[in-house]
Order: structure tokens, then C-alpha cells, then sequence
């Protein structure tokens, strides 16, 4: 029988990049984050894997519900700058 304990002692957050690596894909993690809590080569870690995105303004565009039409607030806007 064996028993096996897995406890998390500190999270480390930081941006990676990923490396094709045959026919594989592997993290690149950054020499300060391993020197942190002194991680090396083999070691076994859990990631947990989210993706680093740009919101763009194009991609706001006709996702919100406005209660005044558009026209009416390009109207108030010039008015207002005037």
C-alpha cells in the first residue's frame, strides 16, 4: 500500500512562455521564479494553465446594451465640446 501526501507550500504566479519541444509543448518558467522556492530540473510542480489574452476594443463593440441610441450620444458629445 502506498500513501501519498500532496500539499501546496506557496504558489508562485508568473508569466511563462511556451517552447515546442518535439512533439510536445514545455513551459519556460523564468530563473527568479525558480530560484524562489529553489525548484529544479525533474522536480514534479502543478501548473495551472491560463492563457494571457489582450483585450482589444474591437472586441467591446457590440457587446454592451446601451439605453440611449448612438447617434443621440455622438449629438450630446459634439454639443458638449462646442
Amino acid at each position: 500500500m502506498v500513501i501519498q501526501y500532496n500539499y501546496l507550500v506557496e504558489m508562485i504566479e508568473c508569466e511563462v512562455q511556451l517552447k515546442k519541444w518535439g512533439n510536445s509543448i514545455g513551459l519556460i518558467v523564468p530563473k527568479e521564479a525558480l530560484k524562489k522556492d529553489s525548484l529544479r530540473p525533474n522536480q514534479k510542480v502543478r501548473a495551472i494553465i491560463t492563457p494571457v489574452k489582450t483585450l482589444r476594443v474591437r472586441d467591446l463593440f457590440g457587446k454592451g446594451r446601451l439605453k440611449t441610441p448612438t447617434k443621440q450620444l455622438m449629438k450630446q458629445i459634439d454639443r458638449d465640446l462646442e
